[in-house]
Order: structure tokens, then C-alpha cells, then sequence
């Protein structure tokens, strides 16, 4: 599958429906480890900022991850105490691990962490978040490394956290400026398709799910934080810093082979409505041509030497046969990962067979240039037959371009297959339940531009629920096992999937 053309699993980006005013629109997460001091505090200021600030329904999950002290009895008093705040607990270690298995069962739309220490000035959450609701933006994240940002912290840290960004940028990469700072985002619906592909279950959770993120060409928002070191951190430095380096290995050597699957998080293009009938959209020739180029020269290149080598102990066609055979083989693979983006093992074999294909023309055109070279000339030089060998190959080059990109390589979305259901877009459900995407609409479609209700401000004080459907949307403090969100899947999505309306666009802009 093509990253760069491939629908993917994902809808195109669309700002958050509204939904009833007891279900949160944001679920931040808080992971802890033995921070019976500092949770409390944490809680209070961020429940305080959310409260004054934040113009949504809202959820403060504190996520204890195997604590050995008092931490999860102050968890458990703030849940009691404030009802925006829920605890879990988990029974294994890791950032990771926590965020994997509280994002995974949370009902709300926009999920987010930031660390108990609140190292990042709190006036940054709603434009970290904000991106989110309104569908401009997949993940989000803090960056302490922007031009406008304001740090303060010790010079050792300081070159830590450059120095590990420079290392991704230049194995992995990555465009993203700051990966460790505590105060990231996503969305509910990315992530039930990213997080199945993050490995890590500790502190390399966030760039592994970063890389993944950028690699599949989602949308990444950086927000400049104010940032104040905190000097009584218990992150073991040298034990993470080789974690993150082994993560970095192994995500690099998973990238390089293709084994991940990127094309599920591949979303249609454009946002509009209109835009995704488009059948005229370029398909990537441009970058397919360079790609081609480039693997073609070192093909030829190392054609020319195969050839040189053969012709040694063989005549000239037994040596450009051989030549052509094993270079072809070769150029095959390499256009399947680097030209066309085709990644993993799936269809590896058919395509190298249809690869010999197109090599048996190239074998016709450059064989039938050197018979017809020594029926000219007896004994032709060696550079003469080169000469002829690659006017020849830069003929069965274009042809075989052409054959790739039609034949070997086609654009999937340009074939006929079953109909396929109506574009859809994300809207929130309350209940925690989630529709089928080819589900109909149970109201009628009207003609005419879409009317969008504002976000479900917060209630001002918690109601009492008087009916089962309400009584489900409130929240306890009851153990929370790492797993549970593997064990149950993803049948809590609150995401139910709607058909687009045909005439969602303002009839005067139509094309």
C-alpha cells in the first residue's frame, strides 16, 4: 500500500460536533508514580486554570501507574472530592502504558497528558487543544525548543533535550522540534488507529507515537510553552536517555523495512466535501519521477559494473543477461520501497515476477542493440558495446517507468471495486458506544448549508442523573487494570460515524 495515495481508515478532519453537556470534550491525563506530594497541588491548579478557563466540558484523569506510596489514596480523595476528576490505577510501570490504556478507554474527543509537576505554564492548554476541536490539527504538542518559547532550566538538560532532538531529526527524520516536553494532545479518532502501532510503554511512548504520526502525514500542531524546570525530577537521565536511543533503532530499522502499516492513518484529501470527488488530484508523479531517476542511475551504474564483471569470464550476452537479471531484481525492490511506497511483504513476490516481466523487455531492447552491434562490427571495443548498452537502457528505462506506474505499481484508487459507503465524518455520541460508518443518518437530509451548534460549554454544577443513559456518563474511582482497554478493544468509541450530506457547501462557491 502508498502512503501517499492509500484512503486510509481515517475520515477527513472535521471540527467537533456538538453533544450533550455533561460529556466531556477534553480528557487530560495526569501519569504518576509516587507523587503523594506533589498530586494534590497539581490536581487543584489544573482543576482551578480548567474551571476559570475552559470553555468545555472537561475530565482530569489521574492515572497511577503501580505506585508504593499514599499516592493512590490522594487519587482517590480528589475523585471523591472533585467530580471532574476520576482515578485509575494500574498495576505495571510506564508513562506509556498509562497513557495507552486510560487514552484507549476515554469517551472524549481530544485527549491530552501533561506531567504532575506542571513544568508548562497552563494558559497554553486551550491553543494546544483548540487545534483539535476544530479539526485543523491530528496531534498537538508543547515545544520548549520554538523561537518564542521561554525555558528556564540547568545547561545539562538543556543539552540533553537538543542533543536528542538533532539525533531524531537526523536518523528518523523528524520535522517536529520537541519531543519529551510533558504537554502533548490527540485526537480521539487517531489515536484508536496510532496507538495499536506505538510498541513502547515507556518514556519513548511520545516519540515513537510522534514519528509514526509524522510519517503517515497527519497533522502535527506545536504550541511555544513557557517551560520552568523542576529541580526535584525524578527521571533517571542516563537509564532513559538508552531507552530512547534503542527506540530510535528500532523504529528506524521498522521504517526502513516497512513493517509498519502507515497507510491505515492515511486521511482523503482536502476537508471539504467537494474536494473529495476530485478525480483530477496529482498522484505523486513528480516525486515518483525523481525516485525513479535516482534508482535508476544507481541501477545502471551497478548494472555497468555487474556487466564488466561477468564479461570477464563470459561472452557479451551471457554477461548482460546476468547483469540485467540480478540488477533488475535489485531496481525492483528498490522502486517498490523508495519510488512507489510500497510497503511490507504483501504482494513482494508478485510484484518481483512482474518485475522479471518488464526486465525481459529491457533484455529484448539491450540484447537486440548488441546483436545488432556485432553484426555491424566483428569486434566491436569494450567501451563501444558500453556506449550502445546504455543508449539501450536509457531507452528500456522510460518504457519500463511507464510499466511500473501502470502495471506493476497502479494507483489502487483508480481501479473498479465494490461501491464503497458514503465520505463520513466524525461525531461525537454520548453513551460510549460506537456506530457502524456506513450506518444512515436518522434524520432527514435537508438541502442547504450546514447549521454547526457551538461545543457543550461546561455544567455549572454536576446533575444528578435521571436516567440510565446519564447515569453511565458518570465516572468512579474503581482500579483500573493495564490491559483492560486491550482486553474490551475499542467498543467504547464515542465516535459514531455520519454519511456527508451532499449539499454540505454554500451553493454560491460551487464549481
Amino acid at each position: 500500500m502508498r502512503t501517499d495515495s492509500s484512503p486510509g481508515d481515517l475520515p477527513a478532519r472535521e471540527h467537533l460536533p456538538a453533544t450533550d453537556a455533561g460529556t466531556p470534550v477534553l480528557d487530560v491525563v495526569i501519569p504518576v508514580y509516587n507523587e503523594e506530594k506533589d498530586l494534590q497541588p497539581c490536581v487543584l491548579r489544573l482543576h482551578e486554570h480548567l474551571k476559570r478557563t475552559f470553555p468545555y466540558a472537561f475530565r482530569i484523569t489521574v492515572a497511577d501507574n503501580a505506585s508504593t506510596d499514599t499516592t493512590p489514596q490522594v487519587a482517590a480523595r480528589l475523585a471523591a472530592r472533585l467530580p471532574e476528576v476520576v482515578s485509575r490505577r494500574l498495576e505495571q510501570k510506564g508513562r506509556g502504558r498509562a497513557l495507552r490504556t486510560v487514552w484507549s478507554a476515554s469517551d472524549a474527543p481530544v485527549l491530552a497528558y501533561m506531567d504532575v509537576d506542571l513544568s508548562t505554564d497552563l494558559n497554553a492548554l486551550l491553543p494546544l487543544v483548540a487545534p483539535l476541536i476544530s479539526g485543523h490539527s491530528d496531534l498537538a504538542i508543547g515545544s520548549r525548543l520554538a523561537r518564542s518559547s521561554r525555558v528556564v532550566r540547568g545547561a545539562k538538560r538543556e543539552f540533553i533535550s537538543r542533543s536528542y532532538n538533532l539525533i531524531l531529526r537526523g536518523s528518523l527524520q523528524a520535522r517536529f522540534s520537541d519531543a519529551q516536553c510533558g504537554f502533548k494532545a490527540i485526537r480521539r479518532d487517531v489515536a484508536q488507529v496510532l496507538l495499536p502501532l506505538v510498541e513502547d510503554s515507556g518514556w519513548f511512548f511520545d516519540t515513537e507515537m510522534l514519528v509514526l504520526a509524522e510519517r503517515a502525514g497527519l497533522r502535527i500542531h506545536e504550541v511555544p510553552v513557557d517551560w520552568v524546570d523542576d529541580p526535584d525530577s525524578t527521571v533517571h537521565i542516563v537509564r532513559t536517555a538508552t531507552d530512547d536511543l534503542k527506540g530510535v533503532w528500532r523504529v528506524g530499522r521498522a521504517l526502513a523495512g516497512g513493517s509498519l502499516s502507515l497507510d491505515r492513518l492515511a486521511r482523503p484529501f482536502g476537508d471539504d466535501p467537494r474536494d473529495r470527488e476530485l478525480t483530477d488530484v496529482p498522484k505523486g508523479l513528480a516525486r515518483q519521477l525523481v525516485g525513479f531517476c535516482v534508482v535508476g542511475g544507481l541501477s545502471t551504474l551497478f548494472y555497468l559494473l555487474l556487466y564488466s564483471g561477468f564479461r570477464s569470464f563470459s561472452g557479451s550476452q551471457v554477461a548482460n543477461a546476468l547483469a540485467l537479471l540480478v540488477s533488475a531484481v535489485a531496481n525492483t525492490a528498490a522502486n517498490r520501497r523508495l519510488t512507489f511506497g510500497v510497503r511490507g511483504r504483501g504482494g513482494a513476490v508478485r510484484h518481483q515476477a512482474q518485475g522479471l516481466v518488464v526486465f525481459g523487455i529491457g533484455l529484448v531492447l539491450t540484447s537486440g542493440s548488441l546483436a545488432a552491434l556485432n553484426a555491424a562490427t566483428n569486434d566491436p571495443a569494450h567501451s563501444t558495446e558500453l556506449a550502445v548498452l546504455i543508449a539501450a537502457n536509457l531507452a528500456a528505462t522510460v518504457l519500463r517507468f511507464l510499466l511500473f506506474r501502470a502495471w506493476v505499481f497502479p494507483d489502487r484508487r483508480d481501479e473498479p471495486s465494490a461501491p464503497a459507503p458514503s465520505p463520513v465524518v466524525a461525531s461525537h455520541r454520548p453513551g460510549g458506544h460506537a456506530a457502524h460508518p456506513a450506518a444512515p443518518h436518522p434524520m432527514p437530509v435537508r438541502p442547504g448549508p450546514p447549521a454547526y451548534r457551538p461545543l457543550p460549554q461546561r455544567p455549572t454544577a454536576p446533575a444528578t442523573p435521571s436516567s440510565p443513559t446519564q447515569a453511565a456518563t458518570s465516572y468512579d474511582t474503581a482500579p483500573f487494570r493495564a490491559g483492560d482497554a486491550a482486553d474490551h478493544g475499542w467498543g467504547d468509541s464515542t465516535m459514531q460515524m455520519q454519511a456527508v450530506r451532499p449539499h454540505d457547501h454554500d451553493p454560491r462557491n460551487a464549481r
